[in-house]
């Protein structure tokens, strides 16, 4: 009898100590995950910093140093910051500031009320052809905005909106991407908000505006986001339909730049840190909204 007491609490002692044991490694284990973790991330962050580091030690040395190549541009101690008051003195760059300001904020407008409006009847109304709408909307983003480039120039020219600010706007309003993450996120909101407001007497327009909306904060912010950096970055339409140099775009201005000053390499580089300025800014200043608008968006996965 005493033999199987003490067998007993032997194993009352060993199932004890294991879970112990168990968490002892899971917590080893964890540890050494986000140790491994942390390393590839740096690696990546130092990868990812490398070329914005050597774009901005080469905007800082002279034409002369920079055409000599990387190692003049590394030994080279003696910055310079001429490129950038040359460009800054210049009133080419605030134009194309003032016109990617423009264009960028108008369309992300457009992009978000026409978008959102597109998408509340894709998700939150029957109706027949519902789905091959849908179909027909997501087959459009397999299409590439190059091959749309000639219609659009062509339709453009048409109505004599070529040279004017709707050129760069007006095409890239229609955003089947923009449509597709609003119509995921909005089947994701709860119908029975809708159905008591169709209760107390609301059209789909009041639901649209008072209940959809105010709840699609986090995707607006995306989509807007997006948006704005899409067009930004747009170097083919501008290209084609602005010859105004008063009226070009950031990349626009930035390909001119790059023609003209040929193998001023400092000057190049400079002009492209100063493009991407503004994103980096905006980033700076609203990337809590930027992670949680993806993460609470159709963009997951």
């Amino acid at each position: 009898m005493a033999t199987i007491q003490t067998a007993r609490s032997r194993r009352s002692i060993t199932s004890a100590a294991a879970p112990a044991s168990n968490t002892a490694l899971n917590g080893k284990g964890a540890r050494g995950f986000r140790a491994a973790a942390a390393v590839v991330l740096a690696l990546l962050a130092v990868l990812w910093l490398l070329p914005t580091l050597w774009a901005i030690k080469t905007s800082l040395s002279s034409n002369a140093t920079a055409s000599l190549g990387a190692p003049a541009i590394l030994s080279d101690t003696q910055l310079t910051g001429h490129s950038y008051t040359a460009l800054l003195g210049s009133g080419d760059l605030w134009n194309w500031y003032l016109s990617s300001a423009i264009t960028s904020a108008l369309t992300v407008i457009l992009t978000v009320a026409f978008a959102s409006m597109a998408a509340y009847p894709l998700s939150r109304m029957q109706f027949r052809g519902r789905k091959l709408v849908f179909l027909l909307v997501v087959a459009g983003i397999m299409v590439p905005t190059q091959v749309l480039v000639v219609p659009v120039f062509r339709e453009l020219a048409g109505l004599g909106l070529l040279n004017t600010y709707w050129s760069v706007i007006l095409p890239q309003v229609p955003a089947v991407v923009a449509v597709f993450i609003f119509k995921q996120f909005f089947d994701g909101i709860p119908r029975e908000l809708e159905e008591a407001a169709r209760v107390d007497g609301a059209s789909y327009w009041r639901i649209y505006w008072s209940v959809i909306m105010p709840l699609s904060r986090p995707v607006v912010s995306a989509v807007g986001i997006l948006t704005f950096v899409t067009v930004w970055n747009n170097l083919i339409l501008p290209l084609f339909t602005l010859s105004n140099p008063k009226l070009m775009t950031i990349p626009v201005g930035l390909a001119t730049v790059q023609g003209s000053y040929g193998q001023r390499l400092a000057d190049i580089q400079a002009s492209a840190i100063l493009g991407a300025l503004p994103l980096v800014i905006i980033y700076f200043f609203l990337q809590r909204r930027i992670v949680e608008g993806v993460a609470g968006s159709g963009l997951k996965g």
